[in-house]
C-alpha cells in the first residue's frame, strides 16, 4: 500500500508514508546488475523506485498504534489531496466520505477505517481522497489485487500486443501503470479545479482495469461498432499502410506514410515513384487491402542500405520516419539533450553521492517545474516531519522507541 499527501500551498509537496512492516514493494525491484549503485545500508533503494519518487519526502508510520493514526489524522487535515494505492482488499464505502485503508499486518490483511462523516470537526468538507485501485472501488472483481501485467492482460492490451503469428507480448514499459497515473492525474487537477468553485471534496476512484479497457481506443471502437475482432499486427497498424518497423541493413526503421501525400513522397525517396501511381497502392483502402504485396516491394528496397543512409535520405523530406534506437542510443540523442531530459541530483544512498533521473517531459514558458528533491530513503524525513508537526525532539524519540515511528 502506499499513501501520499499533496500540499500544495506548499509548492506540491509530497509526502510517502509507509507502514513500518510493509514498506513500498518497489523499493526492493532491483535488476541483476544494480546492487553496486548502492549502499549496503540501503536495501530499500532501487532503480525502478527511483523512476516514480522523485520530489517526495518519505516517513513511516506504525498505524496498528493509536498514536500513529493520530499522526495520520493530523497529515490528512493539512493535506490537499490524500492519494491511497490499494493492492487487494478495496472495499466501496459506506458512506461518501468513509476511507477504509487496508494495511499487511503480520502476513494477514486487516482493514482500517477512517470515519469522515464522524470526524466532521476535525477533517474539513474539502477533503480530497484520490484511490488508485486494481479494479476500482465496485463491482464484481473489486476486492481482486491488480498489477500492471494482469490489468493488461484482463483489459485486452495483451491479446493485441505481439508479432501477427505469435504469443501474446508484453510491452517493454508498464503502460497501463503509468497511463492510470496519469488519468488519476488529471482527475485529481480537475476535482480541485471543481473545489475552488464549490469548496467541496470528493472521492476520485481511479483503476489499472478502467484505465486500461480506456487505453483500448480505436480498438475499442471497432468491436464496439463494427463488431471487429482485434488481432495481434507486431510494428504494423491495422488501418494505415505503410506504417510499421522495416529492417534495414544493419537495424530497423520506423515509416509512417499516413497519406497519400506521404506515400508519394516516400515512393520518390526510394526511387519508385510507380508505385505512388500502381492501382493496388493508390490510396490508403487500397493500401490496407493489398499490404502484404506492398510490403513484399518495400521490405528488400529498405534492407538493401544500412540505417544512417536511410536516415540522410529521409531527412527533411516531409515523410515520418525514426530509427529503432537502443536506450543507450536514446540517451546520447542530441535531441534528449537539447531538451534536457537528463538530470543530475544529489543523493545520499548512492555508492557515487548522486543519481541521474529523467526530465520533464513538457515544458512550460512561465512556470516551468523542476526537480527540487532527490527519491528518499524510507522514513528519511520521519523527524524532520515530525518537528515540522510540533512534536518535540523527545517525544520523536519516544515514538522511536516505542516502534510508532
Amino acid at each position: 500500500m502506499g499513501l501520499t499527501f499533496s500540499k500544495l500551498k506548499t509548492r506540491e509537496e509530497v509526502l510517502d508514508r509507509a507502514l513500518t512492516q510493509a514498506q513500498d514493494d518497489t523499493r526492493l525491484w532491483r535488476t541483476g546488475g544494480e546492487d553496486h549503485l548502492w549502499k549496503s545500508t540501503d536495501a530499500d533503494m532501487s532503480a525502478y523506485f527511483c523512476a516514480v519518487n522523485r520530489n517526495k519526502k518519505s516517513i513511516t508510520l506504525n498505524l496498528k498504534e493509536e498514536k500513529g493514526q493520530e499522526i495520520l489524522f493530523r497529515l490528512v487535515k493539512s493535506a490537499d489531496v490524500v492519494s491511497v494505492a490499494l493492492l487487494t482488499e478495496a472495499t466501496t464505502c459506506a458512506k461518501p466520505w468513509d476511507a477504509v485503508l487496508t494495511i499487511l499486518s503480520r502476513g494477514r490483511w486487516m482493514k482500517w477505517e477512517l470515519d469522515i462523516r464522524s470526524s466532521e470537526k476535525s477533517i474539513p468538507r474539502s477533503y480530497m481522497p484520490a484511490f488508485l485501485i486494481g479494479y476500482g472501488a465496485g463491482g464484481p472483481y473489486f476486492r481482486r489485487a491488480g498489477y500492471d501485467a494482469i490489468a493488461a492482460a484482463e483489459a485486452g492490451m495483451l491479446h493485441i500486443t505481439g508479432e501477427r503469428d505469435g504469443a501474446p507480448t508484453r510491452p517493454g514499459l508498464g503502460l497501463t501503470d503509468m497511463s492510470t497515473g496519469l488519468y488519476l492525474h488529471g482527475a485529481i487537477l480537475a476535482a480541485l479545479y471543481a473545489r475552488k468553485n464549490t469548496g467541496q471534496g470528493q472521492k476520485i476512484d481511479a483503476s489499472l482495469f478502467e484505465s486500461q479497457v480506456s487505453l483500448l481506443s480505436n480498438v475499442a471502437m471497432s468491436w464496439l461498432n463494427a463488431g471487429e475482432h482485434a488481432h495481434r499486427w507486431g510494428t504494423e497498424h491495422p488501418s494505415i499502410v505503410p506504417y510499421q518497423a522495416f529492417k534495414t541493413k544493419d537495424g530497423y526503421l520506423v515509416l509512417g506514410a499516413t497519406n497519400n501525400r506521404q506515400f508519394q513522397i516516400l515512393c520518390q525517396l526510394l526511387e519508385h515513384l510507380e508505385l505512388a501511381r500502381d492501382p493496388r497502392f493508390v490510396d490508403n483502402s487500397s493500401r490496407v487491402l493489398n499490404r502484404a504485396e506492398l510490403k513484399g516491394i518495400l521490405e528488400p528496397i529498405i534492407r538493401a542500405k544500412p540505417t544512417k543512409d536511410w536516415l540522410a535520405v529521409l531527412e527533411g523530406s516531409g515523410m515520418p520516419y525514426g530509427p529503432i534506437n537502443t536506450i543507450e542510443e536514446v540517451f546520447s540523442h542530441p535531441q534528449t539533450a537539447a531538451r534536457h531530459m537528463v538530470h543530475t541530483l544529489p543523493h545520499e544512498p548512492s555508492v557515487s553521492g548522486q543519481i541521474k533521473v529523467v526530465g520533464f517531459p513538457v515544458k512550460f514558458s512561465e512556470t516551468q517545474p523542476r526537480i527540487r528533491r532527490a527519491p528518499p530513503s524510507l522514513g528519511a524525513h520521519t523527524n524532520s516531519t515530525l518537528e515540522d508537526m510540533g512534536y518535540s525532539p523527545k517525544e520523536i524519540a519516544a515514538m522511536r522507541e516505542q516502534g510508532i515511528v
